[in-house]
């Protein structure tokens, strides 16, 4: 009986036979494996380099903003947009909506929120030069520009709406309580003029009765009592008139014509932000597709390793032959 170490060695043995078969399988076949290699290969680099180039344009969009208020701060800012939301419906609107559609010259392939951003859109377009593939990126932009602008204008015309509605306040408390203080101030000037008047006439009086008719002295002295207590009165009412209408001008329109100025200052221009590109379209002097190099590096390997595994078939339909 053979022993373990026998056993081992004659496996070795027809492992290095089985090799040495391969190894001249393969180099009795080289020129039909160079050939096959060379062919693909070829038939790789032609369609490399007669299929059309395609170009990359890359963007980032800012979506569109307005202000709550004059301060600097972000946290002031409105959004025109959800940057999650309109990146889906983009995608619906300008890539599925073309998929089934050939020969295309150029299309827009990929829409999508960049990581840790929270306003921005990273947009990529493809075409046969850098110009078509600019003016797709352009096109999806001025979609999104028609409508943040009809957003802008209804933010701007609900704020112009707002001054309207100041002017109106302060117009009617200039037109009716600030008018009926006034009016109310000239008649009890009026008044007040008239008892004056009454208060000198009815001195003179008490002058030229000189005491001869004690009632009479009584009489008008009580009339000048009377008088004096209700000019005082006038007076007193008058000063309150004015006090009231010089705290309503400095409260109420004051107040409105502050609000008024703020609402206009926030109707500037550079309180509005429409969506625009970020810097500039990003585009590169060579084509991104096809991957020339790439093909024909893989069309070699692919080639090569297909060649083998004919040579390996064909020799084992020889060998069947043989053995039938």
């Amino acid at each position: 009986m053979q022993t373990n170490n026998e056993m081992n060695n004659n496996y070795i043995e027809e492992d290095e036979i089985d090799l040495r078969e391969l190894f001249k399988t393969i180099w009795d076949s080289k020129i039909l494996i160079i050939t096959i290699t060379i062919i693909i290969t070829l038939l790789a680099g032609v369609y490399a380099f007669t299929k059309t180039p395609i170009y990359e344009a890359r963007a980032l969009i800012e979506i569109g903003n307005y202000k709550l208020d004059n301060n600097n701060n972000n946290n002031n800012k409105v959004l025109l947009s959800n940057p999650t939301e309109l990146s889906q419906k983009l995608n619906v609107i300008f890539i599925d909506s073309f998929k089934n559609i050939k020969d295309k010259e150029s299309e827009v392939v990929s829409i999508s929120v960049p990581k840790k951003s929270k306003s921005m859109l990273a947009v990529k377009s493809e075409g046969i030069s850098n110009e078509l593939a600019i003016k797709e990126i352009s096109t999806l932009l001025l979609s999104i520009q028609k409508k943040d602008q009809q957003i802008l204008d209804d933010v701007k015309f609900r704020r112009e709406l707002e001054i309207k509605n100041i002017n109106s306040k302060i117009d009617n408390i200039k037109n009716e309580e600030v008018n009926f203080i006034n009016d109310n101030i000239t008649l009890q000037k009026k008044r007040l003029n008239n008892y004056k008047k009454q208060l000198v006439a009815i001195n003179q009086n008490i002058k030229k009765t000189n005491n001869k008719n004690p009632a009479l002295s009584a009489l008008l002295i009580m009339q000048q009592r009377d008088l004096s207590s209700s000019i005082f009165n006038i007076d007193t009412n008058i000063l309150e008139l004015k006090n009231q209408k010089t705290t309503l001008v400095t409260t109420k329109i004051n107040n409105l014509i502050e609000k008024r100025n703020l609402i206009k200052s926030m109707l500037l221009p550079y309180n509005y932000k429409n969506s625009q590109i970020v810097g500039k379209v990003l585009t590169q002097d060579h084509a991104t597709k096809p991957k020339k190099k790439l093909i024909i590096v893989v069309a070699f390997i692919t080639g090569f390793i297909l060649s083998i595994f004919l040579v390996f078939f064909l020799s084992f339909i020889r060998s069947m032959k043989e053995e039938n």
